[in-house]
């Protein structure tokens, strides 16, 4: 057993380790004894946290990053397990711990929503896509909080109430440009079991937490079964610098380990090969910003020719059938996501300016569900900021164009326009196979193979592509988010 010593936690330490365990994402629940020195990590049977990615490049940090080392040191003082999301999430640790402390809010801090039907909810929106990694994670916390085992044998055996749901679950999961204020309007006067503004608020919230959660525990391969009596402990390989070793748009390695690749690797010259082509696209796009600009009739244009080309982008796998112990959860398991304008349907598009998260969905979050709002904005710019600054083995690199092209492209794959972007973009930096991953994890996660997440970026390191999921995750989120709280505004008004 590997063992690093740490110091014990503080009050407020112990407060924020309580924190990270109410979140489900701290299983196992056991306190290492008083003779334990050091953090107890569980090995995952088999495969390490992904089952996508090499176990050496999990948790590469070094013990000079006294923000990383603190901030993950606090988090598991004491406790013998963390969940495999978070030791995916720690290459990342800004974002990280944003994640926690809203899921912490989410799921254990007062509220409208009893803790029982907080998880249930979680169970219920996991299930939609098949994700039995979460479905279980929750089922056990719904138990730990009072749950009525029953619930868990389908949602048949749940309250009305929770039934009652099931048709939101559905709709926001798979094809959200079709709520309206009516589905709205069917949970709030019904005559029993009727949701009241604040609990919807909070259920919606719920469930686009679940089904984004679902998109990046299966677009990081997250393993399903942990090990819990083989712990481990961490010990943080020694760096030459004081950063966090993952340094690129969305945490790529230093260079010193780029040039320790492990077997298997992409040698140096492949990596620059790859990066300095996307760079160069990069350069492009910029020199032709600043030559001209297109026109609105143009920019909408391309819009519409992205739409349309978004539902060309197919997935060669066959459908995932529903797991029986996981389909239990949820109704109607034919329906699933189909593009909407397919089949001669024309759904209008979503203009940004019209309703934005920005200008009206915070205000009313929070209005309703007093510091959610701000905790979910504080997420969604640490996702869309993240960059170190640098692209492989280039320094001083702006990325922001790279990812808002991904950001915008998971919106337009929702319907929703921004018009202030050319879309042309989209095209020349995110090639097929990067698109195709894209929508297999936005709307289809359960399709997701190692396969496909081997095929975009291939010279790029792990963490980036850790980065990428964080970026669909918080951009899935607030597609749902914008389609949910507009058909609110709309019942409200």
């Amino acid at each position: 057993m590997l063992i690093v010593n740490m110091r014990m936690a503080t009050a407020g330490n112990e407060n924020y380790a309580a924190a990270l365990s109410a979140t489900g994402f701290l299983c196992g629940g056991g306190v290492c004894g008083a003779k334990e020195l050091g953090i107890r990590i569980p090995r995952p049977l088999g495969h390490g946290p992904s089952r996508f990615i090499p176990k050496n490049e999990i948790l590469q940090f070094g013990n000079e990053d006294a923000t990383l080392t603190n901030m993950f040191a606090n988090a598991v003082e004491d406790l013998d397990s963390v969940d495999n999301i978070t030791l995916v999430m720690v290459s990342h640790p800004q974002y990280l711990e944003s994640f926690l402390k809203t899921q912490h809010y989410l799921l254990q801090m007062d509220g409208p929503l009893p803790l029982h039907y907080r998880h249930y909810i979680g169970i219920m929106a996991a299930a939609r896509h098949q994700c039995s990694y979460l479905v279980n994670l929750h089922a056990s916390d719904f138990i730990h909080v009072g749950g009525d085992p029953k619930w868990l044998d389908g949602l048949s055996n749940a309250p009305p109430k929770l039934q009652n749901l099931g048709e939101l679950n559905r709709i926001l999961a798979h094809r959200p440009w079709l709520l309206t204020k009516e589905h709205i309007e069917k949970l709030l006067k019904t005559e029993e079991h009727s949701w009241s503004l604040a609990e919807l608020i909070h259920a919606v919230v719920l469930l686009t937490h679940y089904h984004s959660l679902s998109s990046f525990t299966f677009g990081c391969g997250i393993s399903q079964k942990m090990n819990r009596d083989a712990c481990q402990t961490i010990r943080p390989p020694p760096i030459a610098n004081n950063y966090f070793i993952y340094d690129m748009v969305n945490g790529n390695h230093g260079v010193d380990e780029m040039h320790n690749s492990p077997p298997g690797s992409p040698k140096t010259s492949d990596s620059s090969s790859e990066v300095e082509v996307l760079m160069e696209k990069m350069k492009q796009l910029q020199e032709c910003r600043d030559d001209e600009e297109a026109s609105q009739e143009e920019m909408a244009t391309r819009f519409e020719r992205e739409k349309t080309e978004s539902m060309l982008v197919l997935s060669d796998d066959e459908e995932a059938m529903p797991r029986k112990n996981v389909s239990r959860h949820f109704e109607d398991t034919s329906y699933g996501y189909k593009d909407f304008s397919r089949r001669g349907m024309h759904v209008p598009t979503f203009r940004a300016q019209d309703y934005s998260w920005e200008d009206h969905g915070y205000s009313l979050v929070n209005r309703l569900y007093p510091d959610v709002g701000q905790l979910i904005d504080n997420k969604f710019h640490i996702a869309y900021n993240l960059t170190y600054n640098t692209m492989g083995m280039h320094k001083d690199v702006d990325t922001s164009m790279l990812r808002r092209a991904i950001w915008n492209y998971i919106h337009c794959m929702f319907g929703i326009r921004y018009d202030d972007y050319d879309y042309g973009e989209i095209n020349l930096l995110l090639d097929r196979s990067f698109k195709v991953y894209i929508k297999t994890v936005v709307c289809t996660p359960e399709k997701t193979t190692k396969r496909m997440y081997d095929s975009f970026w291939r010279q790029f390191k792990h963490s980036e592509k850790v980065h990428v999921n964080l970026l669909l995750m918080e951009a899935r989120i607030q597609a749902e988010l914008l389609y949910a709280l507009r058909a609110i505004t709309r019942y409200m008004t």
